[in-house]
């Protein structure tokens, strides 16, 4: 038995790479949800369609106890909408901000989908175990 051996060995590596990258599943649209998108979703939803970066950190903050990078309530909103969960759009320029637009975000009806997906199966992982929880 000949071992091939090619005069580049990255040639094979990259038609390695690309084969695999090829071949790769695409995320479903109802893909699950990670804890912190859906924290940022149910912000959005308890906001309503005028949210923006700034009242979706506060509202987690409020009610998680937990202190949040801004940047990573944007980054989050910006891979929610390449999803299709979200939409953005630019608000009207106001006074006391010295003219700046806001961008705002509302939930989609695919978000709202896969929103109601992550809670379903959330509840059905911690049901039975609410004494469990109340004993901790």
């Amino acid at each position: 038995m000949v071992d091939y051996v090619p005069a580049n060995p990255w040639s094979l590596i990259s038609v390695y790479m690309l084969y695999n990258v090829k071949y790769m599943r695409r995320p479903s649209p109802l893909s699950p949800l990670g804890e912190f998108e859906a924290m940022v979703l149910m912000a959005l939803a308890r906001l309503g369609p005028d949210a923006y970066g700034a009242t979706i950190r506060r509202e987690i903050e409020a009610r998680t106890g937990r202190q949040l990078a801004i940047s990573a309530v944007y980054i989050t909103l910006d891979r929610l909408e390449r999803k299709g969960f979200v939409r953005s759009r630019v608000g009207e320029p106001t006074p006391q901000r010295g003219g700046r637009r806001r961008k705002h975000y509302a939930v989609l009806s695919a978000g709202g989908r896969a929103l109601g997906q992550t809670y379903r199966s959330f509840k059905v992982m911690v049901d039975g175990l609410e004494r469990q929880f109340e004993a901790l």
